[in-house]
């Protein structure tokens, strides 16, 4: 049975948070779903609708609003910059000299981890069966370090910082070893370690650590080490409709049902009325709900085609850079599909 008419616009672009469930959570706007609606694809429609809005962006995060797309697109963009956006990383370690007390296997996957400072746009990936590796697809780290007492330490002193020189290894003792040309081309390319503070080892006299290591171009399906983002998610805008003024004790408990910033009590001729001043601060917590004289004179929402994002580099690009490479993936995706499509059709 057809939703009434006056229903249909709440299905169709909000996601309603009840006190039991959540409704709407599915996509209806198809042809031929509501009597009425139009909700064919039109390019013109499209562009006339989809926005793309920048909130905040520094060195290593970047929160931007995409607007007017559907959950699988964005979605996808999701999933592309987790396990799609290429990266170098640590792949092969030659250990020709460890005798610090972690094991070779474990060592080698510690340093796997390591986010490499490099441009994955300048490197092209290594053939299968490649061992070697040439300067443009391999890039050389060197890790060459040994744990000697200190002569200038105190003889009554007991802290291994004093007593030893070298005894903590940091990724900041890895070093760059240009292969090829690469010290011309990578002149001005600070080529290493992300995070200089990252800690591999604790060495005591006479340890030392041997190691070579070979970066390569991959992608974050293949192994997390590739993966350029920390996190990369999406969640709806929230939306909170006061269905009625509220206003005294009942403004304040409401102010105190949300997170800090939602929802501020004001002060109208005299009387204290709550305000929604910020829903895009809700957690979407619904503690609200618990309230039996609240919960009756509100309405929590989320815009169905809104999605906020937040992405957090590792360091290797910068946001903005993964998140137009995370484009360019799709729309190679896009023109493989297409052509797929055009080459059975000619069949």
């Amino acid at each position: 049975m057809a939703a009434p008419r006056r229903n249909v616009d709440e299905i169709r672009d909000r996601v309603i948070l009840g006190e039991f469930g959540v409704r709407n959570v599915h996509s209806t706007d198809f042809p031929g779903n509501y009597p009425g609606y139009d909700d064919t694809w039109d390019l013109r429609k499209f562009k006339k609708t989809f926005r793309l809005d920048v909130v905040h962006m520094d060195e290593n995060t970047l929160e931007f609003d995409m607007v007017g797309i559907d959950a699988a697109v964005a979605n996808a963009f999701r999933r592309i910059l987790l396990a799609e956006v290429p990266t170098m990383a640590i792949e092969k370690v030659f250990i020709y000299n460890n005798t610090s007390i972690i094991q070779d296997e474990i060592l080698a996957h510690r340093l796997g981890l390591i986010p490499i400072k490099a441009d994955p746009r300048l490197f092209e990936y290594r053939n299968a069966g490649d061992e070697e590796g040439t300067e443009i697809d391999t890039i050389q780290l060197q890790l060459k370090i040994k744990c000697t007492r200190n002569p200038r330490a105190s003889k009554d002193s007991s802290d291994p910082k004093e007593l030893y020189l070298n005894h903590m290894v940091y990724s900041k003792d890895i070093t760059w070893v240009p292969i090829g040309n690469q010290a011309d081309v990578f002149a001005d390319a600070k080529i290493g370690p992300v995070h200089g503070d990252i800690l591999l080892a604790q060495l005591r006299p006479g340890q030392e650590l041997d190691i070579v290591m070979h970066c390569v171009k991959g992608v974050g399906k293949d192994h997390a080490k590739f993966s350029p983002v920390a996190t990369a998610s999406y969640r709806l805008l929230p939306e909170i409709t006061l269905l009625q003024t509220i206003e005294g004790e009942k403004a304040e408990r409401l102010k105190h049902c949300f997170s800090p910033g939602v929802i501020e009590v004001e002060n109208i001729d005299g009387r204290q009325v709550a305000k929604v001043v910020n829903s895009r601060l809700d957690t979407c917590s619904r503690e609200v709900l618990r309230h039996d004289d609240l919960k009756s004179l509100i309405k929590l929402g989320r815009v169905r085609d809104h999605f906020i994002f937040s992405v957090e580099s590792t360091g290797i690009l910068p946001p903005d850079i993964l998140v137009s490479e995370a484009i360019n993936v799709l729309i190679a995706k896009c023109q493989k599909f297409l052509s797929e499509l055009d080459s059975t059709e000619m069949e």
